[in-house]
């Protein structure tokens, strides 16, 4: 189950990005964070960049809705969305 901290503007969860997949797309949950396979490399950012764009239209927010919190030379990274509840993030990531 995705681990989702609600705040007092939005919510905080935790990705496990998988940069240079096939194809940009949710992998399910894995130790509480929810796994996003995205095409872009690791480089200068892109996959940074390439994730917080592809989760923004997953939850149907604007791109400056999503923000990277930590992790920006990790695989694991904490996001902060703004104007949505726990609830609705899990419904709309299906979790």
């Amino acid at each position: 189950m995705l681990d989702i901290r609600e705040e007092k503007d939005g919510v905080v969860f935790r990705v496990r990005v998988q940069p240079r997949a096939s194809k940009n797309q949710l992998a399910g949950v894995l130790d509480g964070a929810l796994k996003v396979r995205i095409t872009a490399p690791p480089v200068d950012g892109e996959a940074n960049g390439a994730c917080l764009k592809f989760l923004a239209g997953v939850l149907g927010v604007p791109a400056r809705s999503v923000e990277l919190v930590s992790g920006q030379t990790s695989r694991n990274k904490t996001v902060r969305v703004l104007g949505l509840t726990a609830g609705e993030v899990a419904d709309l990531l299906n979790c």
